[in-house]
């Protein structure tokens, strides 16, 4: 009887590893072809029973790239931990939440954030693509509703420096209903942040 090595073992994970890869990118490749030909990423969830972020990864691989990468994460430990979790999105179990997996892009500078603070804006369909991506910046609402989709869908820095503004960021933060995680890693950036939410409190 021939004896199973590490290296058939390593040659095995590998072969699936590759075939699976493959696969991944064929299948993506042809949910941008569907979407190029008009079907929008609700209906394309709708019909395949992905997630939304399964969908948005598929149509826009920068965004696959920068989760895999895990790219801007910080690791932060929970202070006081809810019983039976851990604070950050993972239950005793060890199952980590779709929220605590998600990767959280967070800015450098809040002076580096010029994005638009009035008008109407339409943000893009990486961003968006709730049927309703147009947002009237003088509308308080509106205004909290754009960054608050940006904080929680950002791909990567350059997203965040095209949507949000430094200082109308500490003006909306203590309002804004985020995320634990993305207000964790935003307020542990920046501490100024926290400050405003515990002065307005």
């Amino acid at each position: 009887m021939a004896q199973f090595t590490e290296e058939d073992l390593r040659g095995a994970v590998s072969g699936y590893e590759a075939s699976k890869n493959a696969a991944l990118m064929r299948r993506d490749a042809q949910l941008r072809e569907f979407h190029a030909r008009g079907w929008r990423p609700v209906d394309l969830q709708r019909v395949t029973g992905y997630s939304r972020e399964t969908i948005r990864q598929a149509l826009h691989p920068e965004v696959r790239r920068a989760t895999n990468t895990g790219r801007r994460k910080i690791a932060v430990k929970p202070s006081r931990p809810a019983q039976g979790h851990t604070g950050d999105g993972h239950t005793g179990d060890g199952y980590a939440s779709y929220g605590a997996r998600k990767p959280c892009v967070v800015a450098d500078r809040l002076d580096e954030l010029r994005g638009p603070t009035q008008g109407t804006v339409t943000l893009p369909s990486h961003l968006d693509w709730s049927g309703n991506a147009g947002y009237d910046l003088d509308k308080p609402a509106r205004l909290a509703s754009m960054y608050r989709t940006v904080l929680n869908e950002a791909g990567s820095t350059d997203d965040l420096r095209a949507w949000l503004d430094g200082q109308m960021l500490l003006q909306l933060w203590p309002t804004l209903w985020l995320p634990p995680q993305v207000r964790r890693l935003w307020e542990t950036r920046f501490p100024e942040l926290a400050t405003v939410r515990t002065e307005a409190a």
